[in-house]
């Protein structure tokens, strides 16, 4: 692992792992938005479905019923606090949790048939390789969802910054990054309660 990978490794999990244990309390509104972002992405009975960078693992339970007892959910989190978390709220029993880095899964090529992240593009330390490598765990045609339970303003409002051109979630940007990346973004939409870019896997 190179210097800035690890340099970049320790800042998230120093960020999330000080967080973890207050984690759902601090934003015990967002159940909904995440259970309506799970019934957009369209997932049926039977799909295998990782929670890429799963953190508490908010999406676990409503993944878990989308797929159904005959389906697979992964969770993977980079930070050992965050999984605790989740396991301590009883959602381990979703899911697997994975202590594991999104930008080289444990995961052998086309396993999954969908990718849901929940927050995650911000954290990553190189977006276009790092979303190749969910392309190479999904079976062609297989399912990207990039979320937030809030929309881009309001996420930038709550850390006092502006919105900016250059933001890569920016529907101009993200178009062209998930392109580059093995993706066709399909639908997006930025409002102020949820921010929701869905993508087919193309090659």
């Amino acid at each position: 692992m190179s210097e800035d990978r690890t340099q970049d490794h320790t800042r998230v999990q120093e960020f999330f792992g000080a967080r973890a244990a207050d984690w759902d309390r601090k934003f015990p509104g967002d159940g909904p938005a995440f259970d309506t972002a799970v019934a957009e992405f369209g997932l049926r009975p039977g799909n295998r479905v990782l929670d890429a960078g799963c953190g508490t693992g908010r999406a676990m339970t409503a993944l878990r019923a989308a797929v159904g007892p005959s389906g697979t959910v992964l969770g993977a989190d980079l930070t050992p606090q965050m999984l605790a978390a989740a396991r301590d709220a009883g959602r381990g029993a979703q899911g697997a949790l994975l202590l594991a880095d999104v930008a080289r899964l444990p995961l052998r090529d086309g396993a999954l048939d969908a990718v849901f992240a929940a927050g995650l593009i911000a954290h990553l330390p190189d977006p276009g390789a790092n979303l190749r490598e969910l392309a190479r765990v999904v079976r062609p045609d297989g399912r990207l969802a990039l979320f937030h339970p809030i929309g881009r303003a309001a996420l930038a409002a709550r850390h006092g910054r502006e919105l900016t051109p250059d933001d890569m979630r920016a529907e101009h940007n993200l178009g062209p990054l998930l392109a580059g990346s093995g993706w066709r973004m399909t639908s997006y939409a930025d409002e102020d309660a949820r921010f929701l870019a869905l993508a087919v896997r193309t090659a």
